[in-house]
C-alpha cells in the first residue's frame, strides 16, 4: 500500500483568551474609595467634644445634640438618597453629597455660636453624609452584582472603617498639635478630592458600558428614571411598615447604631480621656477598631453568602453586648493588653451586622430592598443619635459613662433575641409607587 506523504500544517491550539476583569469590580473600587473619602468626617465628632467644650464653654450635652442631629439626618436622608439615585443617577447624587459635606465642614471654622454647629455639622454634613450612607453601597451592589453580593456588601461597608483608619490618627494629631479648625478643613478637602473620581469613573448602571451585571446570565437593560423620588421612598416605607420583619430589622439596627456610632465612635475618646488616657492614644485605639472592622465586615459578607443571616446577627449582637459590659473596668491611663483585646474583639464586630441585614432586606423586599434598607439605616442612625445625645447628658449628670456602657450591653442582648425571631418565609415584594 502506497502512502502519500503530505506536509500537513500543524494546527496550533488557540491561545486561551485572557479573562478581563468585569467592570463591576472597578465600580466597586471607585465606590470604596468614595466612601473612604466621605468617612473622614465621621472620624471627627469624638475628637471635637473636649476641644469645643474648652474653646466655647458649650456643655457636652449641647455638642452631643449637634452630633445627634448629624447622625439622625445621616439615616433619615438615606432612603430618599436611594430613590434620588434611581431618578438622577448615582454619580450626580454622590458628587453633590460630597460637595455639601465639604461645605458644612469648612464653614465650621468661622462658627461662634452653638446653633452654627447645629447648622454646619448637624444639618449640612448630616444631609451630605446621608446621601453617602450604606444605601449608596446597597444600590451599587444591587445594580452591578447578582453573585458575590454578600462579599461586596462587606467590602463596601468596610470602606467606612478604612476611612476612619486613615484619617483618625491624622486628625487626632492635628487637633492635639494645632487646633480643631485645621482638622475640619482637612475633612472638607478630603471630601472635595473624591468628587473628580466620582464624576469621571462611577457609572450608574452596567448597561451604560454595555455589560451584564456580574454573575448575571442575561443582559439587563437600564431602567428608565423613576420620577417622584420622595413619594416612592415614603410609599415603600408605608408598605414595609405593614410587615413584621421590617420592625425587627429596624429595631436591631437601631441598637446597632446606638452601640457603635452613637456610643463608641462619639464617646470613647472623651471617656478614655476621663481616665487620663492621652487623646492621641484613644484615637489610635479607634483606628485599630477600623483595622479589624475591615477584616470583620468582609468576613461577615463571606459568611452571609454561606450561612443563615438571622443566626449571624444574633451571634454578633450577643458578643457585642458582652464586650460592652467589660469596658468600664478596662479604661485606664495607659493602654493595657485587656483593652487591646477589647479593641480587636469589638472591631471585628463593629459593622459585621450590615451584610446579613442587607441580605434579609433583599430576601424580604426584593427590588425595593435598597430603599427599605435606607429606612432600616435611618433607624440605625436614630439609635445612634439618641445615644450620642444621652451619653453626653449622662456624662454631665453622673460624671462618668459607666451607666451608658451597661445600658448598651443590655440593649445588644435584646437585639440578639429580636434577630432570631425574624421569620424565614419571604414576605411579598413591596410594590413601589
Amino acid at each position: 500500500m502506497t502512502q502519500t506523504t503530505e506536509t500537513a500544517a500543524v494546527e496550533q491550539p488557540p491561545k486561551p483568551r485572557r479573562r478581563r476583569v468585569h467592570r463591576a469590580w472597578f465600580v466597586a473600587a471607585v465606590t470604596f474609595v468614595t466612601i473612604i473619602g466621605a468617612a473622614a468626617f465621621r472620624s471627627v465628632p469624638g475628637l471635637l467634644i473636649d476641644p469645643l467644650h474648652d474653646d466655647f464653654g458649650w456643655s457636652r450635652g449641647t455638642i452631643g445634640a449637634a452630633v445627634s442631629v448629624n447622625l439622625a439626618l445621616y439615616g433619615l436622608t438615606a432612603p430618599f438618597a436611594a430613590a434620588l439615585m434611581d431618578r438622577f443617577g448615582i454619580r450626580r447624587v454622590v458628587a453633590v453629597a460630597l460637595t455639601v459635606i465639604a461645605l458644612g465642614s469648612g464653614l465650621t471654622v468661622w462658627m461662634t455660636a452653638a446653633w452654627q454647629l447645629m447648622l454646619c455639622w448637624g444639618l449640612l454634613v448630616g444631609l451630605g453624609s446621608g446621601s453617602m450612607a450604606l444605601a449608596f453601597a446597597a444600590t451599587v451592589t444591587n445594580r452591578w452584582f447578582t453573585e458575590r453580593r454578600g462579599l461586596v456588601s462587606g467590602i463596601l461597608t468596610a470602606a467606612s472603617a478604612s476611612g476612619q483608619l486613615i484619617f483618625l490618627p491624622l486628625l487626632s494629631w492635628i487637633v492635639a498639635t494645632y487646633d480643631w479648625r485645621p482638622a475640619a478643613v482637612t475633612v472638607a478637602l478630603a471630601a472635595l478630592a473624591v468628587v473628580p473620581f466620582v464624576w469621571l469613573l462611577l457609572h450608574d448602571h452596567p448597561a451604560d458600558v454595555g455589560q451584564k451585571p456580574y454573575g448575571a446570565a442575561d443582559f439587563v437593560p437600564k431602567p428608565a428614571p423613576v420620577p417622584g423620588a420622595a413619594r416612592r421612598a415614603v410609599t415603600v416605607l408605608l408598605s414595609a411598615l405593614r410587615t413584621g420583619p421590617f420592625w425587627l430589622l429596624a429595631g436591631t439596627f437601631a441598637i446597632c447604631g446606638a452601640s457603635t456610632n452613637g456610643l463608641i465612635q462619639t464617646h470613647f475618646i472623651p471617656a478614655a480621656h476621663d481616665h487620663h488616657m492621652p487623646v492621641t492614644a484613644a484615637a489610635s485605639l479607634l483606628a485599630v477598631i477600623g483595622v479589624f472592622d475591615v477584616v470583620g465586615t468582609i468576613a461577615s459578607g463571606w459568611f452571609t453568602d454561606r450561612f443563615e443571616p438571622r443566626r449571624l446577627l444574633a451571634v454578633y449582637y450577643a458578643l457585642r453586648g458582652v464586650s460592652l459590659l467589660f469596658l468600664p473596668i478596662l479604661l485606664a491611663p495607659e493602654v493595657r493588653p485587656p483593652m487591646v483585646f477589647f479593641i480587636v474583639f469589638y472591631g471585628l464586630d463593629w459593622v459585621a451586622t450590615v451584610p446579613p441585614t442587607l441580605a434579609l432586606c433583599r430576601e424580604q423586599y426584593g427590588e425595593d430592598s435598597a430603599i427599605v434598607f435606607g429606612w432600616v439605616l435611618a433607624s440605625h442612625q436614630v439609635g445612634a443619635a439618641l445615644v450620642a445625645f444621652l451619653g453626653g447628658v449622662a456624662r454631665d449628670a453622673f460624671g462618668s459613662y459607666d451607666v451608658v456602657w451597661y445600658a448598651s450591653g443590655a440593649l445588644c442582648a435584646a437585639a440578639a433575641l429580636m434577630a432570631l425571631v425574624i421569620r424565614r418565609r419571604p414576605a411579598d415584594v413591596v410594590v413601589a409607587a
